[in-house]
């Protein structure tokens, strides 16, 4: 290989040998060893950038994805957020701290919140808070209000073309 190359190495850490490569940048031959398993040897060497491994597949990894996993569904459930999903947008209106919260998903067309705010204005509600988030086909709204949440209102929601899922959240 020629000379003053760069070296990347994101696959293992057994496919390179750390003496080698010790030799290989103070000659010159690397000049860079980019790698994401930062051993003892391996960080004290010149010319090395080593980042944090982010293995995918260990024990502790695994640990925290259904740490997060179980995170984001409590959240979902009691805030109506959404984080991370595979086809609906990320949304996230924090915790209600107004008297109520209803979410609403819905098809990704023209006309969707001006039909919610004049059902709202309708029946007197206030919105403190709205958040809309689209993704491909598909929207999704939180609306804290300054009112009770009544499934006769979700309802008139749900009655409107194009709404997937009313659902009272507080």
């Amino acid at each position: 290989m020629k000379d003053g190359v760069v070296v990347l190495n994101f696959a293992r850490d057994l496919l390179v040998n750390d003496d080698d490569m010790k030799e290989a940048l103070e000659s010159g031959k690397v000049a860079k060893y980019v790698t994401d398993f930062p051993n003892p040897a391996v960080v004290k060497m010149p010319n090395v950038i080593a980042t944090p491994h982010l293995g995918a597949s260990t024990e502790e990894s695994e640990d925290n994805c259904a740490i997060m996993a179980v995170e984001e569904i409590r959240d979902f459930m009691e805030n109506g957020n959404i984080r991370n999903s595979v086809n609906y947008p990320a949304c996230d209106a924090g915790v209600c701290e107004t008297k109520g919260r209803i979410t609403v998903a819905h098809k990704n067309i023209p006309n969707m919140l001006t039909q919610f705010t004049n059902v709202f204005s309708s029946e007197g509600i206030n919105i403190a808070h709205m958040t809309n988030k689209s993704r491909g086909d598909y929207s999704y709204c939180i609306f804290d209000i300054d009112s009770d949440s009544t499934e006769a209102f979700a309802e008139k929601l749900s009655a409107i073309d194009g709404v997937l899922k009313v659902r009272i959240i507080k």
